[in-house]
C-alpha cells in the first residue's frame, strides 16, 4: 500500500491534520464502505477547519483584548439601555467592511470595554483582525517607542488592524505630542478600518477635552461623522454582580 509514503508527503507539506485523519481513516474497518470522493472530502474538512481554527487562536492573541467576551454573553436583563437591535445588527461585522465606527459611551463598570471586546471576538471569529490599547497607556508607549525605534511598527500595528478598541478615551489630559499621534493613528484609520471607542465623556465632551481646537477638529472629524453609537446608563455591573454574589452566598 502506498498509505505510509502518503502520510509522509502531506507531513512534508505541513497538512499535519489531513495526515492524522488518513491514518485514522485506514484503521476504520468499515472505511471501504465510503467512495473515494466522500473519504477526500473529510480528510480536506479536518484539514480546514484545524487550520481556521489555528487562525482563529492566532488572531484573538494577537487582538491583546482585555477581556473575555462573546455577544451571545451580553445581559440585556440589567437596565442599561442596551438596544439589543443594533446590537445584533453590529454583529454580523458589516460595519468593519463599510469601515465604520463604534462608540460605547457611558459611566464607569457600566460593561463598555466587554461590549468592545465582544464585538472584536466577533470580528475575530469572522475572519477579521482586531486590537486591543488602553488610550491612557497607549499613549505613552508611543512616547517610549520614538526613543527606542519602535513608533513606526507600532503606528503600522494600529493602521493595520481591521478593528482597532481605543478604551477609556478621554480619560486623561493630553499633551501636545500625544494629540498629534491620536491624529496620526485616526488619520491612517480613516476610511480604511474601524475603530470602536469606549468613554465615560459624553461626545459633545470630546473637543473641549482634546484642549487644542484645531486638533480636536481634526481628530473629531475623522471619527464621528461615521460611527454608531451605543450610550449605556446605570449601575456599574461590578456593582450588580457583587451584589448578586453576595446575595447567592447568604
Amino acid at each position: 500500500m502506498l498509505t505510509s509514503p502518503t502520510i509522509e508527503k502531506l507531513n512534508s507539506m505541513r497538512l499535519f491534520t489531513m495526515a492524522k485523519a488518513l491514518q485514522e481513516q485506514m484503521q476504520q474497518a468499515d472505511i471501504n464502505s465510503l467512495d473515494f470522493d466522500e473519504r477526500l472530502a473529510l480528510l480536506v474538512d479536518q484539514e480546514f477547519i484545524d487550520k481556521e481554527n489555528r487562525r482563529l487562536k492566532s488572531r484573538l492573541k494577537k487582538a491583546k483584548l482585555k477581556q473575555t467576551a462573546n455577544m451571545e454573553n451580553i445581559d440585556y436583563r440589567q437596565p442599561r439601555g442596551l438596544d439589543k437591535q443594533l446590537l445584533m445588527q453590529l454583529a454580523n461585522c458589516n460595519w468593519i467592511k463599510e469601515h465604520l465606527n463604534v462608540f460605547a459611551i457611558g459611566p464607569t463598570g457600566c460593561g463598555k470595554t466587554y461590549l468592545a471586546c465582544a464585538l472584536a471576538h466577533k470580528a475575530c471569529l469572522l475572519g477579521f483582525t482586531a486590537y486591543y490599547a488602553r488610550l491612557p497607556k497607549l499613549l505613552p508607549q508611543l512616547a517610549i517607542a520614538k526613543g527606542d525605534g519602535t513608533y513606526m511598527k507600532l503606528i503600522s500595528v494600529l493602521a493595520k488592524a481591521d478593528v482597532l478598541i481605543l478604551d477609556d478615551w478621554g480619560l486623561i489630559d493630553l499633551v501636545a505630542e500625544q494629540r498629534r499621534d491620536l491624529l496620526e493613528i485616526l488619520d491612517d484609520r480613516h476610511n480604511q478600518k474601524s475603530t470602536i471607542i469606549t468613554s465615560q465623556l459624553p461626545v459633545n465632551l470630546w473637543h473641549e477635552s482634546i484642549k487644542d481646537n484645531t486638533l480636536a477638529d481634526a481628530i473629531l472629524d475623522r471619527i464621528i461623522h461615521n460611527a454608531y453609537r451605543l450610550e449605556l446608563k446605570g449601575e456599574s455591573m461590578r456593582k450588580i454582580k457583587s451584589k448578586l454574589t453576595k446575595g447567592g452566598e447568604k
